[in-house]
């Protein structure tokens, strides 16, 4: 299905047959951060399609021990992940001094596909023979509601946490910026902020998503790998070099000294992935520009639109949902 310049993004399209929509009225809506509703399915907030998408995956995804699966709340980070997952991963095949790394000519979204966004969405049967080994993937899902072949089966799993105040900023401006590229108007930060607060955000609660794999990582650490956004930026060859480690792929030490992990890090830097030519004119397949997933990527953006009573009610929340579970956030 191509998408025409007067067609709304995928994101966006609610077509829905006529035994989707009886299903979708069983369940709790609210109003949505890009689309007009979003439901709550097995307890997380998402849209009509990516719902869809994920019934498909629970019932047809079939894991191999070997399957790499990425994680994320959206915003969260996840296209700077993907492309240093894609580069640390498929090394060999594509190694990271090559003039035509796919990294350089494709956005990383195009090159990891998310299990019910892309390879199960609109009805589609994924057809994954041209797959290599290992299979790296990426979804949104909350823990309980991944397939039953994932966590069942030796697949790994790579979570990505960002601090909520940033994932919060992040999601309301890129929910925003497809809204005004499909001429809606926009969402009140205030609207948004409440909305956010009350659980109903993109595969959220946040809270809910987060804690569960946080949980799963500590329960069992060989399956589940949780990674902080903020100590990536802080320290990203020693967090890249753990990744490698997780994942059995550990650098070696020709390739530390030849450069390979430095130059894996610069090619996937926010800047450079920002500034390439397929991410400043291209577009994803579901019509969505590339340019909207390169923003900003500081951590402590949210203090350019937080006022004080929006910070203290966060605060409050953060320390209720996250007591006694050992897990802080870095805003800094």
């Amino acid at each position: 299905m191509t998408t025409s310049q007067n067609s709304p993004p995928k994101y966006l399209q609610e077509d829905q047959s006529e035994e989707c929509k009886k299903f979708l009225s069983t369940l709790p809506k609210e109003k949505g951060w890009m689309e007009s509703t979003i439901y709550n399915y097995q307890g997380f907030w998402s849209s009509s399609r990516a719902i869809q998408g994920v019934i498909a995956c629970q019932q047809q995804f079939q894991a191999q021990d070997s399957d790499i699966i990425l994680v994320t709340s959206p915003k969260s980070g996840t296209v700077w992940l993907k492309s240093l997952l894609f580069a640390l991963v498929n090394r060999n095949n594509h190694p990271i001094f090559e003039k035509d790394h796919p990294l350089l000519l494709k956005n990383p979204h195009d090159l990891v596909l998310f299990l019910e966004l892309d390879l199960y969405a609109d009805g589609q049967v994924p057809d994954f023979s041209s797959f290599t080994s290992p299979r790296l993937l990426a979804t949104h899902v909350p823990f309980a509601s991944l397939p039953k072949s994932v966590k069942n089966s030796r697949t790994k799993l790579v979570y990505l946490c960002r601090n909520p105040r940033d994932t919060f900023i992040s999601m309301w401006n890129f929910a925003n910026n497809l809204r005004l590229d499909n001429h809606k108007d926009i969402n009140s930060i205030e609207e948004m902020f409440d909305h956010f607060c009350k659980g109903v955000s993109l595969y959220g609660p946040f809270w809910n998503q987060v804690l569960d794999y946080w949980k799963e990582s500590i329960e069992n650490p060989d399956k589940v790998f949780f990674l902080m956004y903020e100590e990536i930026k802080k320290q990203p060859k020693i967090q890249l070099k753990r990744l490698a480690e997780f994942l059995e792929c550990p650098f070696s030490i020709e390739e530390e000294n030849c450069g390979v992990v430095d130059e894996i890090l610069r090619m996937c830097s926010f800047e450079n992935l920002r500034n390439l030519e397929v991410n400043t004119h291209g577009k994803m397949s579901a019509g969505v520009a590339n340019k909207n997933f390169f923003r900003r990527g500081k951590v402590g953006d949210w203090k350019n639109y937080f006022t004080v009573e929006m910070n203290d009610k966060l605060n409050h929340i953060i320390e209720q949902k996250f007591q006694g579970s050992g897990l802080k956030f870095s805003y800094i």
